[in-house]
């Protein structure tokens, strides 16, 4: 596995988990890798309506720095590169869920309209929620 470039100083675990994931596109390419398993560059692009090429290079880098996806490289031509999620980035993604059960309701409740994408049913349909409190009741 690839030794990050990182190394704090954190104030806390949050602080250094925020920082593998910042950035507008990475819990995006973390969820992308889950509900497809392997992408080629171009079938990420496509799953992510609005990332440029540069942007989507620069945050697939980082996330093989920190260890998070692999990148392999198949010796042909025309070339042939694909990406996975390691088992690092299987956990952070699992970590992610609560977030992301808590950003539906937050969707539903304030009413949010969201990008429509083939597989967002199929995504959210992996994600186990029977653990987390229903937060709506709360707010």
């Amino acid at each position: 596995m690839a030794r990050s470039t990182r190394s704090g100083p954190y104030i806390c675990g949050i602080d250094a988990a925020l920082d593998v994931v910042s950035g507008k596109w990475k819990g995006l390419i973390l969820w992308e890798l889950e509900a497809h398993g392997v992408r080629r560059f171009a079938e990420l692009r496509r799953g992510l309506p609005g990332v440029s090429e540069k942007m989507l290079t620069q945050h697939l880098r980082e996330m093989e720095e920190d260890g998070l996806v692999t990148r392999e490289v198949y010796a042909q031509v025309p070339p042939k590169v694909e990406y996975s999620l390691t088992a690092s980035g299987l956990a952070l993604n699992a970590a992610l869920a609560p977030l992301g059960a808590w950003g539906r309701d937050r969707l539903r409740r304030e009413r949010i309209d969201t990008v429509p994408l083939a597989h967002d049913r199929e995504a959210s349909d992996k994600v186990d929620t029977s653990e987390i409190s229903d937060i709506s009741s709360t707010a």
